[in-house]
């Protein structure tokens, strides 16, 4: 079972930056989706950012798309999510999320199925005030 744990959020202005990072442990497969998602009080879990390990493909919600960017260490075993031009509407609690897959098609799928990941962090939380 793999364990994550999410580091990074903070307060920030908006147009500002913030980096999370996501390390990971427990590996027992060749090949996840890693994914970014996000919780707003009183909103749904949403899919932000994900990449397929093997070959680091990744694929963007439209919402943060040109301003945020996913990233992975594989020497470290750690999940990175650069975000720029932080809006108000970026605030939420931020989660880790992994699957192994077997494709990079597949990933891009998975965005939008937060009950498909396996394995959680336990959230970071970023707030944007205007």
């Amino acid at each position: 079972q793999v364990q994550l744990v999410e580091s990074g959020g903070g307060s920030v202005q908006a147009g500002g930056s913030l980096r999370l990072s996501c390390a990971a442990s427990g590996y027992t497969y060749s090949r996840y989706c890693m994914a970014w998602f996000r919780q707003a009080p009183g909103k749904e879990r949403e899919g932000v950012a994900g990449i397929y390990t093997s070959g680091g493909s990744t694929v963007y919600a439209d919402s943060v798309k040109g301003r945020f960017s996913i990233s992975q260490d594989n020497a470290k075993n750690t999940l990175y999510l650069q975000m720029n031009s932080l809006k108000p509407e970026d605030t939420a609690m931020y989660y880790c999320a992994a699957r192994p897959i077997g494709s990079a098609g597949y990933c891009s799928k998975l965005l939008s199925r937060s009950d498909a990941f396996n394995a959680w962090g336990q959230g970071t939380l970023v707030t944007v005030s205007s």
